[in-house]
């Protein structure tokens, strides 16, 4: 499964590169021909995706190396890095964005053979498409964030390239501002992405739990196992592509250990069927011991929500 993983995200990494790279030539000589200020930011911001998508690479490669004696728990947290890198990158494109827009609206100026720079943006829309499309895919399978990260930063290039060719229509119309107005509009856009990418890279880094529904799903998956009574103490957070699930077991008291330690092993598997790469500890609590527990508890270290 994580050979599976590395070699989707490894491919999806490419993919991004090699299709920024011809972005980037197709583009260059766009705005070469057309003088377009949208155009030009928008070469911009392919020249921020190679640089995005080299980084996601790399990051990605070193998220799974495997554990060693000085990162006992992987090396997945380099995606949420690259992440917050890209975040940075697409804060640096939204702002090429808006200050070109502005002196574009401040200044407009007639396009010189816009014919070209449609036919450019056209090739871009479809070559951006067929990426996303790809991406998305990855991100179903392996649920990578970097892949996730790249993939909303390209969905933006989709919106981007419409506005440019919409700029590129009208100014061809005789409306020669819309070539700035939509380039203020899509940074605009473009930085909110960015912020969006940098609160869920933060968030991971911070070892926020997993989705509500994934935390009850590994509840249920528990509550179905034979000998089970509950569950309580569970913690979880991911660090790249592995899962980090802990949880404690309340099992009969006269169990005997190698019983209970089968109850648990089963446990295991099946969370291991809903989440291929996972670490998970589990551990094993008899009955009377909550009970105990809760019996010492004096009123004042409960709190309200008990």
């Amino acid at each position: 499964m994580q050979q599976r993983y590395y070699r989707l995200a490894t491919f999806a990494g490419v993919a991004a590169t090699v299709t920024a790279t011809l972005l980037i030539i197709g583009k260059l000589t766009a705005w070469l021909a057309t003088g377009s200020s949208s155009l030009l930011a928008s070469l911009t911001d392919s020249l921020m995706d190679v640089s995005a998508s080299l980084i996601n690479l790399l990051a990605i490669r070193y998220a799974l190396i495997p554990a060693d004696d000085d990162h006992k728990f992987g090396h997945g947290k380099a995606e949420s890095l690259a992440s917050l890198a890209q975040s940075a990158f697409i804060t640096g494109s939204a702002l090429v964005l808006i200050m070109h827009g502005i002196g574009a609206v401040a200044d407009p100026v007639p396009l010189q053979r816009p014919g070209i720079g449609i036919w450019v943006t056209v090739g871009s829309l479809i070559l951006t498409l067929v990426l996303v499309t790809f991406q998305s895919y990855v991100v179903k399978v392996t649920g990578s964030q970097a892949v996730k990260a790249d993939a909303l930063h390209y969905r933006s290039d989709l919106l981007l390239n419409g506005a440019v060719l919409l700029a590129l229509l009208l100014s061809m119309q005789g409306f020669h501002m819309a070539d700035g107005l939509f380039a203020i509009l899509l940074g605009f856009y473009i930085l909110w992405s960015a912020l969006r990418i940098g609160y869920e890279a933060i968030q991971t880094l911070l070892d926020r739990e997993l989705p509500e529904e994934e935390c009850q799903q590994i509840l249920e998956i528990c509550k179905s196992v034979p000998g089970v009574h509950g569950i309580h103490d569970l913690r979880t957070r991911q660090s790249g592509p592995v899962r980090f699930i802990q949880l404690h077991l309340e099992l009969d008291d006269s169990m005997p250990l190698v019983r209970a330690h089968a109850i648990a092993d089963r446990a295991e598997a099946r969370l291991r069927l809903a989440f291929p790469i996972a670490d998970i500890i589990i551990h094993m609590d008899p009955l009377s011991a909550l009970t105990q527990e809760q019996s010492d508890r004096t009123p004042a270290d409960i709190s309200p929500q008990e």
